[in-house]
């Protein structure tokens, strides 16, 4: 006989509530038991009509307070197994919580689930009672009329009760399934700390994995396409230099492509220096920001206070903001006479302050490159702050995270 798919179905899920009832209340029930049994402890010391009432109680109370995350890792496999929901790890910063659990919530849940299987024990019982009613010889039947009738009023009360005992289960296993996890699982701040920290980790990842790309693309621009450059110009001066005799038209197009030539070498270096500088890499901060300093088109006055090497993040992104920060400088404070730029570390922190005597009045909120420069410094968790009054100084202050 093929049974449906939707009775299959529908005995499939009665199959897995009743299991994951009947697992569920022993686990509940335990520490009911136990609680039960320290307070008629409590009331024999009371009563003082026991003397090895003390040594007991303290047995039980140790039992008690063992058994909680023992309970506690049983709880989570049953849901897992049964029912697929992964409750988290509770951590063992909150234990009075998952004791409250299993001392109220879980007695009333173990409660709830012996009446639910009573149900469902009790229903198939009485369902089959016209079932071995029938199976006994005629003659007793016939005797027994009175029972015979019974048994059906019996066996048909059995089938109502059957046919809601599946939604009972399931309604009571859908409860345990919003409460449970609330309880014994973490809280929702520890959830939330829990976020951050893998947002944290996966952000860093993602700069890292950014610092690597642009590391990658300046190591194959300098070797690859910068190299081409230098062998073009040199082959162009080359021909310059040796063929003589050609017609000035194209003298003066050997020329022209030879200073094409070297302007876009300095445009590719330029734009490799703004990659990742190799300088940064070999010597470290100090040592790329002198170049930054060097190439600036104003006076900068330059102090760095760095005792050792700082992560390659910290140093990347520490270089751009001072790179962006000159820019910026040459670009827009065009009255400014010098720039000063001093980097120091105390403890955690590198700091960066840079200022100019410019006229000031610049503003961040306006999109200008300060945006980027925000942004830039809030990937590594790090703070921003600018002071530019109209009339100047203009003053920038960055503060990054630098772990040991």
């Amino acid at each position: 006989m093929r049974i449906p798919p939707r009775t299959r179905r529908a005995l499939t899920r009665l199959v897995r509530d009743a299991s994951f009832l009947a697992l569920g209340a022993p686990l509940h029930l335990f520490l009911g038991f136990l609680l039960f049994m320290v307070s008629g402890l409590v009331w024999e010391i009371v009563a003082g009509r026991d003397s090895t009432a003390p040594v007991i109680l303290a047995f039980a109370l140790m039992l008690t307070a063992g058994s909680v995350p023992v309970l506690t890792v049983a709880q989570r496999g049953r849901f897992r197994r049964l029912l697929g929901i992964d409750i988290p790890h509770p951590g063992w910063r909150r234990p009075w919580r998952q004791l409250g659990y299993h001392c109220l919530a879980g007695t009333l849940f173990g409660s709830l689930e012996v009446l639910v299987l009573g149900l469902l024990l009790a229903s198939v019982a009485a369902s089959l009672t016209w079932a071995w009613v029938y199976a006994l010889p005629w003659e007793w039947r016939v005797e027994h009329l009175g029972y015979s009738v019974q048994a059906v009023y019996v066996s048909v009360a059995g089938l109502l009760v059957l046919a809601a005992v599946p939604g009972t289960a399931a309604a009571l296993v859908r409860l345990e399934s919003q409460v449970v996890p609330a309880l014994l699982g973490r809280s929702r701040e520890e959830d939330l700390v829990r976020r951050v920290e893998d947002l944290t980790a996966s952000r860093a990842g993602a700069v890292d994995a950014a610092d690597a790309e642009r590391r990658r693309i300046e190591r194959d621009l300098h070797d690859g396409a910068q190299q081409r450059l230098v062998s073009l110009a040199l082959n162009l001066g080359i021909a310059r230099a040796t063929l003589t005799e050609l017609p000035p038209e194209a003298r003066e197009v050997i020329d022209a492509a030879h200073r094409e030539a070297k302007e876009a070498i300095e445009e590719l270096s330029s734009l490799v220096r703004g990659l990742h500088p190799a300088v940064l890499d070999e010597l470290g901060l100090d040592a790329a920001l002198s170049g930054l300093a060097a190439r600036a088109p104003l006076p900068v006055r330059l102090r760095v206070d760095l005792p050792r090497r700082l992560p390659p993040a910290v140093e990347t992104v520490a270089y751009f903001v001072v790179s962006e920060a000159l820019t910026n400088i040459a670009k827009h404070a065009r009255e400014a006479t010098r720039a000063e730029v001093t980097v120091t570390r105390l403890g955690g922190i590198l700091r960066l302050v840079i200022s100019d005597d410019g006229p000031g009045g610049a503003d961040p909120a306006r999109g200008s490159g300060l945006t980027g420069l925000t942004q830039r410094v809030r990937s590594v968790d790090g703070t921003f702050r600018m002071s530019s009054p109209v009339g100047g100084p203009t003053m920038m202050n960055v503060e990054l995270p630098c772990p040991s």
